[in-house]
This record gives C-alpha cells, sequence and structure tokens, in this order.
C-alpha cells in the first residue's frame, strides 16, 4: 500500500465517531493504569452546587483546589499543572468523599467538613489565616479585623483580606464568613451571589 493510502487509512480512523461508552470505558482504564503505575498526581472532578458548578481537585495529601465556575476551570487545572504537577487526570471516585461532603453541606445536613487538605496553594500568612478560618462556626461571621487578631497580628486587617480573596479551598475553607468590620459582604473568590448564598444557606440551618 502507498504512503497516501495508509495515511488516508489512518485519517478515516481518526475521524471515525468514538461512543460515549467506548470514551468512558478508555478513560477508566487509563485512570486505573495512572493509579496503580503511582503516575496521578492530582485528581479532579466537577459537581453541581447551588453556586454552579464547582471544580474539585485533590492531591495524594488532600483536597487542594475547589474552583466555581466564573474562575475558569481549565485555567485553573492549567495553573495546578503548572504549580504542583502536569500529571493530572478527571477520577471522580478520587473525590467521592468531598463531593458527598459538599452534597451534605448544601442539603444542610452537615456543618463541619471532615475532609484532609493539602494547603500547599498558599504559603506564610495567608496559609496561617486561612488554617483559622474553619474556626468560625457554621452559620457565624466574624470580620476581617476579629481574624487579624485570631491569628496574632491585628494590624494584618488588609492582609487578612488578601488571605481570604486567594484561599483556593473557598467553602470548604469558609471564607465567606469573613465580612467587613461594618457588616458588609466584603469581596469574595465565587462573586457576591455565591457569597450571599451560602451566608443565607447557613443562617436557614434547620
Amino acid at each position: 500500500m502507498s504512503d497516501l493510502g495508509a495515511n488516508a487509512d489512518v485519517t478515516a480512523l481518526l475521524s471515525a465517531p468514538v461512543d460515549v461508552e467506548t470514551l468512558a470505558r478508555l478513560h477508566h482504564k487509563l485512570e486505573q493504569a495512572a493509579e496503580k503505575n503511582d503516575l496521578l498526581d492530582i485528581a479532579y472532578t466537577t459537581v453541581d452546587s447551588p453556586v454552579g458548578k464547582l471544580l474539585l481537585a485533590a492531591t495524594p495529601k488532600g483536597l487542594v483546589r475547589v474552583a466555581y465556575d466564573s474562575e475558569d476551570h481549565d485555567l485553573v487545572l492549567d495553573t495546578l499543572g503548572h504549580k504542583i504537577s502536569p500529571r493530572i487526570l478527571r477520577a471522580p471516585k478520587r473525590l467521592d468523599r468531598a463531593s458527598r461532603e459538599l452534597d451534605e453541606y448544601f442539603a444542610k445536613r452537615r456543618q463541619v467538613f471532615d475532609l484532609e487538605l493539602d494547603l500547599s496553594l498558599s504559603k506564610g500568612f495567608r496559609q496561617l489565616v486561612q488554617r483559622h478560618l474553619p474556626e468560625i462556626g457554621y452559620g457565624q461571621t466574624r470580620s476581617y479585623r476579629q481574624i487579624a487578631e485570631l491569628v496574632g497580628n491585628p494590624k494584618a486587617v488588609r492582609a487578612v483580606g488578601t488571605a481570604c480573596a486567594t484561599n483556593p479551598l473557598p467553602v470548604v475553607v469558609p471564607c465567606h464568613r469573613v465580612l467587613r468590620t461594618d457588616g458588609t459582604l466584603g469581596g469574595y473568590i465565587g462573586g457576591l451571589a455565591a457569597k450571599t448564598t451560602l451566608l443565607n444557606l447557613e443562617a436557614a440551618r434547620s
């Protein structure tokens, strides 16, 4: 067979439609092989929620990223590839527990998350603040100033705001519970509508 004929056959094979079940089966095999050979550094999935589609990503250490649709999930994955590892694969089973706990939270059946977290995307003061945010109880709020006092640096109000704005694990690490001193919302990585939804959800606890 001539090279021209061989190329035509390859082109035809590559352009042939592949059914969804076959793709799912191939992806599952890829996922299994990656896990078996320890080639998967970041597993991710997406879940639906009252605040839109959320991207969940985890390393072997724990949940490393929760991202809103408005952050551009493709861009978030690209950033994770550069900051942590390019070995990323959609692997929903790795995120089953996180997905379930988020479902329970949005259904008002869970008030505290019990997940292993990987805070390696944050450093120094930002990580310190983010470690303390879960101390704000469900349905409660604190001001940026109060959080600055909590972490032992009362003058670092602006830095606390930055730590909240760059929180890589929104919802799970509850930066939505931090407000301005006058009680107004302040900024939020998922937008003010999402922050309002979360606060209203917790205020209406059953």
